[in-house]
């Protein structure tokens, strides 16, 4: 028991002692990773869907806090564990945010686009105020603990990322629609993007809240961090296509080194944005979606494979880590429980606003669709209810710990943490009862996802069928279609001329290689 008590970060102990209690803080990680892995199989090989593997894991790391709360070893089990926001950034998020552009499908993607932009655009925008304002509101009237106007827009930018991670999952076991997937799949990859892009802005805005700043200013900063990431991942994107359509790599004494060039360049998307005072999540984002569609094909049949379950397997390992630090968390970490207030209210709030966000721009497609493309009701209320918070809310609002005044970060983080757990254990543990009750799993009248796939021919959006006008000639819903309209344009230019330039296939040829490896990462539409 004596050498429990040492801690790694104890400068008196020996370096023999140190290295010792290193390796067992090391030991005890991956042993609460196998066993995550393996409970999660057992769990979904019996089709348990009341506690899917990422609660499993959350779990696992709650019940090893307590016992070491118990057993009086919480102090070197902390300083085994004690590693800091940027562990998050540089190693944990980046493999998950990647993973998420890589394994997304286009063609569903593109046939949803304009829906899924609007969805995690302005429907993550939406969510962020209409939750910060209330948080304001709550606080001036004394509700809860009361918040500065910008620290409560930070708040509802980070808590609005989403990661519907086990829903998804859920979804692909019971079988769902495919556009509910794409909508669901869509907005949590492009939403992380947006949040994260909200959250920095505000937290520049509050840096220099000293000077005069419009709201014209606010915008410029956003625009610069957002547009600026998203242009150098896919310019990266884009350089690593033409990189490997050209040098010649793809023969079978060169594989390695094609693989290596293919892992680096994502981190190499990610450090140039970070260099480059944008966000190296949102590049390395884009990066992952580029690098999928036009780089992918580039490769050799064996490289495809690797890259494709290496990402997988990196992805994996981080988000199941991710999850057993943050139940390990809840247990060992000094926690604002004092303000139970701020994190009921915001509970409700962040309700509101998800319902918000889905059902004001549900309204705002389904304008511009015709009647056999609406999205129905139930649909809706399913993109609502699985707005699950997760790795990037929770690494955020670690970062806001260090972000903002004393008690201030520390009451978001709280808050934060006590809302992914509640998510993840409850909504997540009932998403299953959820798709049933809305009568969105095993509809025969439902299109396989299949049979959607192979409609959508040559990579086009859907072709729509001439709607009628309504008689006050509502000039916002004809600019609506205007913007639908360009999605389909998007995809012909992306067929006739991206494709070709970037990759050794045309467009046709493209398509049907995107069918044959569609199995890398997260849940795919097969």
């Amino acid at each position: 028991m004596e050498e429990l008590r040492i801690s790694p970060a104890d400068p008196r102990g020996s370096p023999a002692k140190e290295q010792q209690a290193a390796g067992v803080g090391i030991l005890l990680q991956i042993m609460m990773l196998v066993l995550s892995f393996v409970l999660g199989h057992v769990l979904r090989r019996h089709r348990f869907y009341y506690l899917p593997e990422a609660s499993a894991s959350l779990l696992i790391g709650l019940i090893v806090g307590v016992l070491a709360n118990i057993s009086n070893t919480e102090n070197s089990i902390r300083s085994w564990f004690n590693f800091h926001e940027e562990f998050f950034f540089l190693f944990l998020l980046p493999p998950i945010i990647f993973q998420s552009g890589f394994s997304l499908q286009p063609k569903p993607f593109f046939s949803n686009f304009g829906a899924i932009v609007t969805f995690a655009i302005f429907g993550t925008f939406l969510a962020s105020v209409v939750t910060g304002v209330l948080v304001y509101l709550a606080g001036a009237t004394y509700l809860i603990y009361r918040l500065p106007f910008v620290e409560c827009l930070m708040f509802g930018a980070l808590i609005s990322a989403t990661d519907p991670v086990t829903v998804l999952s859920i979804f692909q076991e019971l079988g769902t629609d495919t556009n509910l997937y794409a909508l669901v799949f869509g907005e949590s990859v492009l939403n992380d993007a947006m949040a994260i892009s909200l959250y920095r802005t505000m937290s520049l805005v509050r840096s220099h809240s000293s000077s005069d700043q419009n709201l014209f200013m606010v915008v410029i900063r956003f625009l610069e961090t957002f547009v600026g990431s998203m242009s150098a991942g896919v310019g990266v994107g884009f350089t690593s296509a033409l990189l490997f359509k050209y040098a010649g790599l793809d023969i079978d004494n060169l594989q390695n080194l094609e693989c290596c060039l293919f892992v680096l360049f994502p981190y190499f998307s990610y450090m140039l944005a970070e260099g480059l005072g944008l966000s190296g999540i949102v590049s390395i984002l884009f990066t992952g979606i580029v690098m999928k569609h036009y780089s992918f094909s580039n490769l050799s049949d064996k490289s495809q494979k690797f890259v494709s379950a290496f990402f997988h397997l990196i992805s994996s390992l981080a988000e199941t880590f991710v999850f057993i630090y943050m139940g390990f968390d809840i247990a060992m970490e000094q926690h604002s429980w004092s303000h139970i207030g701020f994190i009921f209210f915001s509970i409700v709030f962040i309700c509101i606003a998800r319902a918000a966000n889905v059902f004001c721009c549900g309204y705002l497609v389904n304008l511009v669709r015709p009647s056999h493309r609406k999205i129905p009701m139930k649909h809706q209320k399913a993109l609502w209810y699985s707005g699950l918070r997760g790795a990037m809310a929770f690494a955020l609002a670690l970062q806001s710990v260090h972000d903002l005044p004393e008690g201030h970060g520390q009451t978001i983080f709280t808050a934060t943490t006590a809302i992914v757990v509640l998510t993840v254990l409850l909504i997540g543990g009932s998403t299953g009862t959820m798709l049933e009750a809305l009568h969105v799993v095993g509809d025969s009248n439902e299109v396989s996802l299949g049979e959607s796939l192979e409609s959508n021919n040559g990579y086009r959006a859907p072709v729509y069928e001439d709607e009628e006008e309504s008689s006050s000639g509502n000039r916002f819903k004809m600019r609506l279609k205007e913007l639908r309209n360009s999605t389909a344009s998007f995809t012909a230019l992306d067929r006739n001329y991206l494709t070709p330039f970037f990759t050794t296939q045309s467009g046709e040829e493209d398509d049907e290689h995107d069918e044959l490896f569609s199995d890398s990462g997260r849940p795919s539409f097969h």
